[in-house]
């Protein structure tokens, strides 16, 4: 597939809905090519094709070595290298809990999703991304993990949110030359987020598209929201 130096090549898992379908949509208006990614391949294709733009629909399910492996090779094969990796697809299990209540098989499941599988992928694209002149890795986190807020309920999901902003932190300081960031997208209305939510997917996207495509390089190692620093 044939893609100029100039167009970013930008990986978004989960991006088949909410948050991670919007952040396509902005980047491919705004001339990426996008490697849009989900575990169904109905709903991916669906996805993809209701956008306008290089938009390229790759299965993969985060958690699963095989699939990411896969999906290596694949970029490898047809582009040559990676500029972005935007770690979005996650989960807040319906069995969340107090800390006090919630079972371990949920913690488990969670980290393995929504922190495991964006180390993984990190360590496994991190050689694409040196392809690239101005590699980045955005990491979809939230308020929910931040310790300076942090109070009681959805215990698996703020455990995992605040590991991701370590492995945010860890990575930012291991890969030299690649911008490696957290975002707080808000409360905004997807299935996760609910109706109720104070923010539309457009306001949830614009962070992790400017810090995919216009931020400046060296910003790295920051937990942002609405393109400003947030506490950890």
């Amino acid at each position: 597939m044939a893609t100029s130096d100039s167009q970013p090549i930008v990986i978004v898992t989960g991006g088949n809905r909410g948050i991670g379908l919007e952040i396509c949509r902005q980047l491919a208006a705004r001339g990426a090519q996008v490697i849009l990614t989900a575990r169904s391949r109905e709903s991916g294709e669906k996805a993809a094709a209701q956008l306008d733009g290089a938009v390229d629909f790759q299965p993969l399910d985060v958690a699963d070595p095989t699939s990411v492996s896969a999906l290596k090779d694949y970029v490898q094969r047809t582009y040559g290298r990676l500029d972005v990796l935007i770690n979005n697809a996650g989960i807040m299990p319906d069995a969340d809990g107090a800390g006090l209540e919630v079972d371990l098989d949920t913690v488990r499941e969670t980290l393995e999703t929504n922190t495991l599988a964006p180390l993984h992928l990190a360590q496994t694209f991190s050689p694409l991304l040196r392809q690239s002149a101005a590699g980045r890795i955005v990491n979809i986190s939230s308020g929910l993990g931040t310790l300076a807020d942090m109070t009681g309920g959805h215990a698996s999901y703020r455990i995992s949110k605040t590991a991701l902003n370590a492995v945010t932190r860890i990575l930012a300081g291991e890969l030299h030359g690649i911008a490696v960031n957290s975002v707080c997208p808000g409360w905004v209305r997807t299935d996760m987020g609910g109706a109720s939510a104070e923010r539309d997917v457009s306001q949830g996207a614009d962070t992790p598209v400017w810090l995919a495509l216009e931020a400046p390089q060296n910003l790295s190692g920051h937990f942002l929201r609405d393109r400003q620093d947030v506490a950890w």
